[in-house]
């Protein structure tokens, strides 16, 4: 993760941009009298967006987690339990 100050982002604007959006890294942003930010890809953002939807629900967050057990244990794979 790279981090510029505010006047460093300024002036190489083209090239941070190109950083966070074509290498998908964040990019810490110091500000002078502020609190500091984080630029992330959009595709990174909507990604973090549907990581947070999926296991807002306790239901679907167990579920989830039954399914990463079972593909780590490499049981309960066959199709039809897939597809469920």
């Amino acid at each position: 993760m790279k981090a510029v100050n505010y006047s460093e982002l300024r002036q190489n604007l083209k090239e941070n941009l190109g950083i966070v959006a074509e290498n998908e890294e964040f990019l810490v942003v110091h500000r002078p009298k502020g609190k500091s930010v984080v630029m992330m890809s959009l595709k990174e953002f909507n990604a973090m967006q549907e990581t947070i939807h999926l296991i807002k629900s306790k239901a679907n967050r167990q579920r989830l987690e039954k399914a990463i057990e079972n593909i780590n244990a490499k049981t309960n794979l066959h199709k039809h339990n897939l597809e469920k």
